[in-house]
């Protein structure tokens, strides 16, 4: 079973002070030397995929628990930490501008890692993928701003994005390992963390979604004419309302958002998607121009005409990645966190650090579990 979970993220300005940050990349480079002679690249990856793994490494090498640097600067730390040439572990991406290079950082590993132009391309899509879904598929009000690609030369992978709600200033957190993954566009994460639950939140690669998959992609290789039609019968009913408004029809009410319609769909985009006929809902996501607002009107019409619901349920969910003190969902899965905690112990023994900042992670460890 996929463990899930949450953390509250706020958004915290500024950068990591260079001696923390140098210290971080010198730390984390001596736990991931011992995980992967150990256990393997593939354990690494797997454990990096893991969010309560993720956030225990953050907090062993010095960073804000709760921030939403948290993610940024230990993806940073261990992106210099990494060397393809030693660990043969690649990581690509990052932050704002430098999340646009990762196709070109993937290219560039070819020069030290013997893959084929192929699987390249596969790493690439994979990458590209992830982005789209959890910026399109899944509209939960975060926009995407790290996007952090980490593969190996037998081409596994693994992606920790994380997206920020303006409104809010909190930021959500995704995670994908390429081994729990059997379809792009059916429950692809291995986790989704965020502050809360949110009412309605589109969530079209939900397996209760399935179906509405299978309309929209009709819809878009029907000819485009029936499909502004079903468009305009929606948008033009600005007069719609729910049986309440007849008990006091003066009072203003809120409008129900998974009702809002899209203003306007891009109909030569529409037209370029007939042309192009898509198999089905994974090759409808992956077309250059497909974005959030195609994604829901599709879902809409999907669900008010022909009646195909996509789920409305956020994927997130209410607990730690091991489980709560509370038993909600579940009570706090020891052997993992035992795991975990142990782990990172091992790491920090047997690094290539000074016993200074070997008892330094080890206090920060110490706090960090027994708050936990």
């Amino acid at each position: 079973m996929k463990r899930t979970g949450i953390v509250n993220l706020p958004l915290h300005g500024g950068k990591a002070p260079k001696w923390l940050f140098k210290r971080m990349v010198k730390l984390s480079e001596g736990i991931v030397d011992v995980i992967i002679h150990e256990y393997g690249r593939d354990e690494f990856l797997k454990r990096i995929s893991d969010p309560f793994w993720f956030q225990s490494l953050s907090c062993v090498l010095g960073f804000d628990y709760h921030s939403s640097g948290c993610t940024t600067v230990t993806c940073g730390a261990l992106k210099e930490a990494i060397k393809p040439e030693k660990h043969g572990i690649a990581i690509s991406g990052g932050k704002g501008k430098i999340s646009r290079k990762t196709p070109l950082e993937i290219e560039k590993t070819t020069d030290i890692f013997n893959i084929s132009t192929s699987k390249i391309e596969k790493l690439k899509y994979s990458s590209r993928m992830s982005a789209k879904i959890d910026n399109t598929a899944i509209q939960d009000g975060h926009q995407l701003y790290h996007h952090v690609f980490i593969f190996t030369e037998n081409g596994k992978w693994n992606v920790i994005q994380q997206g920020i709600n303006e409104e809010t200033n909190y930021a959500r957190r995704y995670h994908w390992f390429s081994d729990n993954i059997d379809n792009f566009v059916c429950e692809p994460h291995d986790a989704i963390l965020g502050r809360r639950s949110q009412l309605k939140v589109l969530d079209m690669v939900s397996a209760n979604s399935g179906s509405a998959q299978k309309v929209c992609v009709d819809l878009v290789c029907d000819y485009p004419s029936h499909l502004q039609n079903d468009w305009a019968r929606l948008t033009n009913h600005t007069t719609q309302k729910t049986l309440d408004y007849w008990s006091n029809p003066g009072e203003k009410r809120e409008i129900i958002e998974c009702l809002d319609m899209p203003r306007s769909i891009n109909w030569v985009k529409m037209r370029q998607i007939y042309d192009f006929q898509p198999k089905n809902y994974e090759e409808l996501i992956s077309i250059r121009g497909v974005g959030p607002r195609t994604v829901r009107a599709l879902a809409l019409i999907s669900d008010l005409i022909y009646g195909e619901k996509p789920s409305w349920s956020d994927p997130v969910k209410y607990t730690f990645t091991v489980g709560s003190k509370d038993g909600v969902p579940y009570p706090v899965d020891r052997k993992s966190m035992d795991e975990a905690t142990e782990i990172i112990r091992n790491g920090i023994w047997q690094a290539k650090i000074g016993e200074k900042e070997k008892l330094d992670a080890f206090r920060r460890m110490q706090n960090f579990v027994s708050i936990n």
